[in-house]
């Protein structure tokens, strides 16, 4: 069985066909999935899905890219992540990609969200994108790894991938992975220890192969743990049984 570490349910695409895709999941041996948050307004949905059904779960936070003119409070962040079927904070980080200017209020905003993950003790889910030095030099200062969390969407090197690993993080990789010139993130999946690798879809986005330019979900994830398996020449079973162990045990503190 294998679980979709990072998706966005509540997006165009999915919602509006949650039985498929729940169906989906279930069809190809994806049990769980980890419905993710990218700010306030539509965190009422992402929960409402994980209350209806068991097998989903729910994050609370704001996405890096989102300018606001009320930023989230730490307590804000706490007080949300107190539901049970709330098992992290995120997604946050930083993203220089698309954002340029002064960008310290994205900076603060990140540090925030760690600090609300170490007050309630959930992990963290993080986005860097075009921002990776600024990003791990926050999470040392403040701490990330007393909760640890997850590099969501990996993108970046082996040397960065080991850095987020020695802070307490777990990488985990997207259909990216499946492309054929994504050769620097396939180096990393096939040199990191297993027991520190998630898989994920991002759905909507990011469709792995052989489902490139259709609309992601939770039952593609599949082809990410395939191409795994593949690079590391282990059994697909080892692949999903690891990274679902993996997801137990920092998202739901289970051995």
């Amino acid at each position: 069985m294998f679980i979709d570490s990072h998706c966005h349910l509540n997006f165009p695409g999915l919602a509006n066909n949650l039985d498929a895709v729940l169906a989906n999941m279930h069809a190809n041996d994806v049990s769980h999935a980890l419905c993710v948050s990218v700010d306030l307004a539509t965190f009422p949905q992402v929960l409402e899905f994980a209350e209806q059904h068991e097998n989903l779960f729910a994050s609370v936070g704001v996405h890096p890219d989102y300018e606001l003119e009320n930023e989230p409070t730490q307590k804000d962040l706490v007080r949300l992540a107190q539901h049970s079927q709330v098992i992290a904070i995120g997604e946050t980080g930083l993203d220089y990609f698309r954002l340029t200017g002064d960008l310290d209020w994205q900076r603060e905003r990140f540090r925030i969200h760690i600090r609300a993950a170490r007050e309630c003790g959930k992990p963290l889910i993080i986005h860097t994108r075009s921002a990776v030095a600024d990003t791990l030099r926050i999470m040392s200062e403040e701490d990330a790894g007393s909760v640890g969390g997850v590099m969501h969407c990996f993108t970046e090197n082996l040397d960065v991938a080991k850095a987020a690993i020695e802070l307490g993080f777990h990488i985990s990789f997207s259909g990216i992975l499946t492309f054929k010139n994504a050769t620097i993130i396939k180096e990393v999946a096939q040199s990191i220890p297993l027991e520190k690798i998630l898989i994920e879809t991002d759905s909507p986005y990011l469709a792995p192969t052989p489902h490139r330019g259709k609309t992601n979900q939770p039952a593609f994830v599949k082809h990410v743990a395939e191409e795994i398996a593949r690079l590391r020449n282990i059994s697909l079973e080892e692949v999903g049984v690891a990274t679902s162990q993996n997801f137990r045990r920092l998202f739901l503190k289970q051995s």
